[in-house]
C-alpha cells in the first residue's frame, strides 16, 4: 500500500495503515444535532474525553453552526466559545485537534493556541485564510459547497457532480501548494449535505472512488444528516446512528481516509472490521 501521511502541526498520521475517525464537538446553542449540550468547558472537555476514550484520532471543535438557514456568528463570539475549549483539549488530551471555522481572525487565534487543523467548509475563500494556515504549519480540510448555510439547500442543481467537485478541489489544492503548503497539509471533503440534494449525496457515496485522482486524503462527514432521515422514512436525528455508520463503512470502502462523526464509538468498532478484512 502507498504510504499516506497527514502533517497536522508537529503531529503525522499515517493514514495508509486505517481510516481515521473525527469526533465533532459542537460548542454551539444551535447545530442540528447537539446543539447547546456542549457549551460550557467543562461538558466540551468531558465530551472530547470521551471520544477520545472511544478512539476519535482527531477533535473536531466548532463555535459557529453551518446547518441549512442557519446564522453567521461573530469572530469574538466564536473565539469566546473556542479558546477555553481548545486550550482544555490541548492540555488535557492526547489527541489532534481542528477547529471547525472560516474566519481567519479564529484561524490565527486557534492555531497560535496550538489547534493542529482548520476544517473550513469554504474551503479558505475567506480574506486571508489562506495566509493563515500557510504561515502556521497546520493542515487544512478543504470542503465543497454550493452557496450559503442560509441558503444552500434552494434547489441546489449541478451538470456532472463529481467532476464539478473534483475540479473546485482540484483547484483549491493548487492554490494551498502555490501559498506554500505541502500535499501533506492538505485534506479534501466533497461536502455532504452543503447544498446537495438526497439524489445529490447518494451519488457522491456511490462515486466517492473518482476523487482518489486529486491524490490527497478524503475526508467524509456523514452522520446523523437529514438525507440519512429520508433514506429512513422521515427518522428523527436521534434515530439515524445505524444508517450513519452503514454510510461511514461504505464511504471508507469507497475510499475515504478520515470519517468525521458525531457517534465515535459505533463507527470506530465498524470501521475497525472494515481495517480487518481488507487486512
Amino acid at each position: 500500500m502507498t504510504p499516506l501521511f497527514l502533517q497536522c502541526g508537529e503531529r503525522r498520521l499515517d493514514l495508509s495503515c486505517a481510516p481515521f475517525v473525527m469526533g465533532v464537538l459542537n460548542i454551539t446553542p444551535d447545530s442540528f444535532s447537539d446543539g447547546g449540550q456542549f457549551m460550557s468547558s467543562e461538558a466540551a472537555l468531558c465530551q472530547a474525553e470521551l471520544m477520545v476514550r472511544e478512539g476519535a484520532a482527531i477533535v473536531d471543535v466548532g463555535a459557529e453552526s453551518s446547518r441549512p438557514g442557519s446564522e453567521p456568528v461573530c469572530v469574538q463570539q466564536q473565539l469566546d466559545r473556542l479558546v477555553p475549549v481548545v486550550e482544555s483539549i490541548l492540555d488535557r488530551l492526547d489527541v489532534v485537534v481542528s477547529v471547525d471555522t472560516s474566519e481567519s481572525e479564529v484561524m490565527r487565534e486557534s492555531l497560535v493556541r496550538g489547534a493542529h487543523m482548520i476544517n473550513d467548509i469554504r474551503a479558505l475563500q475567506g480574506h486571508g485564510s489562506m495566509e493563515a494556515v500557510a504561515e502556521s504549519g497546520a493542515c487544512v480540510c478543504l470542503m465543497h459547497m454550493r452557496g450559503e448555510p442560509q441558503t444552500m439547500q434552494e434547489a441546489p442543481c449541478y451538470g456532472d457532480l463529481m467532476d464539478e467537485i473534483r475540479v473546485f478541489l482540484d483547484k483549491k489544492k493548487q492554490a494551498c501548494l502555490s501559498a506554500g503548503l505541502s500535499p501533506e497539509q492538505i485534506v479534501v471533503d466533497p461536502g455532504f449535505g452543503f447544498g446537495k440534494t438526497f439524489e445529490h449525496n447518494a451519488e457522491i457515496l456511490r462515486r466517492l472512488h473518482e476523487l482518489q485522482s486529486l491524490k490527497a486524503p478524503v475526508l467524509i462527514g456523514l452522520s446523523r444528516k437529514s438525507w440519512l432521515g429520508y433514506v429512513l422514512g422521515g427518522a428523527d436525528v436521534s434515530k439515524r446512528l445505524h444508517a450513519g455508520v452503514a454510510a461511514a463503512v461504505v464511504g471508507v470502502m469507497k475510499g475515504a481516509h478520515i470519517v468525521r462523526t458525531h457517534d465515535v464509538g459505533p463507527t470506530r468498532e465498524a470501521l475497525r472490521l472494515v481495517s480487518a478484512l481488507a487486512g
